[in-house]
């Protein structure tokens, strides 16, 4: 995915980025007659938007309105990481960023970011679980720009010369039943990504959590039958094998060949929805006995990380509220296929396109990865959960083995 991917991709690089071996960094200039400073640094992960794009204008925009200069980099989400743990060990550090949600807990770790209490941003309007994504021991460290997750696409068609209302989707067991009928009906059941990556946790967290899954617990029955779902439907033929290999992007692409009853996937890819070919709706992941699965939140969050000289404050949190308002974010999310994270801009959002309507009910019940405590636990975590993954749909393992290995990695590793 365009977006998603890069963002999701950050979870897995944090456990590495204490050993990066970039460096960066960038500190405002001063005016020559004022002594001022006079620019401002904004680092974000969005190198395909360059400054004639509509994301660069509205950051130059919102520095002209705080009286400065923005001077925007867009990085990739490793390097990004990566360089703003060096430049704050340099006292380098830029003086605003925009970074991955799963990445704002190891930054706080590092003791990189500051409080938005701290600086007067107000967070009361966000909506909770949103904002829950970057809090970390109730102190929220960033303002959310917006929110994506994941539900079930469909293609009508597959599923009516199959004999299948999606209506009827309830449960796993509907679902896996609604499979069999388009399998016998010489069509494609559901693809998804079990990559070896953040992706592969990204898109196996709604089966997890709908069976009740916890976290710090993967081998307890709850995960086992998560994973045994996954892994009945590809010995079944209702899934790809490839699902092993399947990036988000490729995933979707199967979607969209015409051939697939169902895609799991995310806000981002909307706009291609529309341009696929063949009428298709969308539903909320089902939990295991019924009911919507609890999905994991995706976005970026506004930061202002720790600097020497805290008269800067006052001018960054100009722009972050100005990026953060509610005409931009607006604006913001629309462009990027993002939920807004608040309820009111929500409302503006449908009412433009009431596609989106399902997404923010999906938003809405979304979780954060590191909420609940887990912080900087996530990522190791996410990672012994994709190898267990791994392992069980290859074959190698059955899922009640891979994941005691995979609860006793990250238990060794998190203590």
């Amino acid at each position: 995915m365009r977006l998603a991917r890069r963002s999701l991709a950050a979870a897995a690089v944090v456990v590495a980025l204490a050993s990066a071996t970039a460096c960066g960094g960038g500190s405002g200039t001063s005016s020559a007659s004022s002594g001022k400073p006079s620019s401002y640094t904004f680092w974000d992960p969005y190198p395909q938007f360059d400054a004639s794009s509509d994301w660069g204008k509205q950051v130059a925009q919102c520095g002209t309105r705080a009286g400065v200069t923005v001077k925007r980099t867009g990085y990739d989400t490793t390097d990004l990481g990566n360089k703003a743990l060096l430049a704050a060990q340099q006292g380098n550090a830029p003086d605003v960023m925009l970074v991955d949600n799963p990445v704002v807990s190891t930054l706080v770790e590092a003791g990189i970011l500051t409080k938005t209490s701290d600086i007067g941003l107000d967070t009361s309007s966000i909506q909770k679980n949103i904002i829950g994504a970057g809090t970390v021991d109730n102190a929220a460290y960033g303002v959310p720009i917006g929110a994506n997750t994941l539900a079930l696409y469909y293609n009508a068609s597959v599923l009516s010369a199959a004999h299948v209302d999606p209506a009827s989707i309830k449960d796993w067991a509907s679902l896996t039943a609604a499979l069999k009928k388009v399998k016998a009906a010489g069509k494609k059941g559901i693809t998804f990504s079990a990559i070896g990556t953040e992706e592969g946790s990204f898109q196996f967290l709604p089966w997890f959590w709908g069976a009740g899954g916890d976290l710090t617990k993967l081998n307890a029955g709850q995960g086992v039958a998560a994973l045994s779902l996954w892994k009945g439907w590809v010995a079944d033929g209702y899934a790809p094998n490839d699902v092993l290999s399947n990036t988000q992007t490729t995933s979707w692409q199967e979607f969209a060949t015409g051939q697939y009853a169902f895609g799991e996937n995310g806000t981002w890819q909307l706009g291609n929805a529309q341009k696929a070919g063949f009428t298709y709706g969308v539903i909320s992941i089902p939990a295991q006995n019924g009911g919507a699965a609890p999905v994991p939140t995706g976005g970026e969050f506004v930061t202002v990380p720790v600097q020497k000289d805290t008269s800067r404050y006052t001018v960054s949190k100009k722009i972050v509220t100005c990026l953060t308002s509610a005409k931009n974010l607006l604006s913001t999310d629309t462009t990027l296929s993002y939920v807004a994270p608040t309820a009111a801009v929500q409302t503006q959002q449908v009412q433009q396109n009431p596609l989106l309507k399902p997404w923010v009910a999906a938003v809405a019940a979304a979780r954060g990865r590191t909420s609940g405590g887990l912080g900087v636990k996530y990522p190791v975590i996410s990672q012994q959960m994709w190898a267990a993954v791994q392992g069980a749909l290859s074959g190698g393992k059955s899922p009640k083995a891979a994941l005691d290995a995979a609860q006793q990695a990250a238990a060794a590793h998190t203590g």
